[in-house]
């Protein structure tokens, strides 16, 4: 399992890459960070890149469930970028957790997707 964070100079955004399957322990490094930058901005922008993603253990997906619950508003744009069919659909799933504009992109694309992460940055700075 593969879990790095990499912070874009607007402070706002944050890049996530993901492989392998994601456990509760990489999932619990994650949290604190993002949760900063939402106290810090009050809304974030994520771009995930997933890599040879398998999916959730049981304690990281129960403690995405909780995130999303508790961040529900906190997302303004979420950027997936994977390599399979089945990550594409998880830009479907995700519609219903949170009112952020989610976009999926194709591995080959993770260009177009951090140009998209950042668009309109200004008109949505607090």
């Amino acid at each position: 399992m593969s879990f790095i964070i990499v912070e874009h100079a607007e402070g706002k955004i944050i890049e996530v890459q993901v492989s392998g399957r994601l456990s509760k322990e990489a999932y619990d490094a994650f949290l604190p960070m993002t949760e900063e930058r939402i106290a810090e901005f009050g809304k974030i922008r994520m771009l995930v890149v997933l890599h040879d993603f398998h999916g959730w253990d049981a304690g990281a997906l129960w403690e995405d469930i909780k995130f999303d619950l508790k961040h529900h508003g906190h997302i303004e744009r979420l950027a997936i970028v994977g390599e399979n069919k089945w990550e594409k659909g998880m830009a479907v799933f995700c519609k219903p957790f949170t009112s952020a504009m989610i976009q999926y992109f194709d591995i080959a694309d993770v260009a177009k997707a951090r140009e998209w992460i950042q668009t309109d940055m200004t008109a949505t700075t607090p």
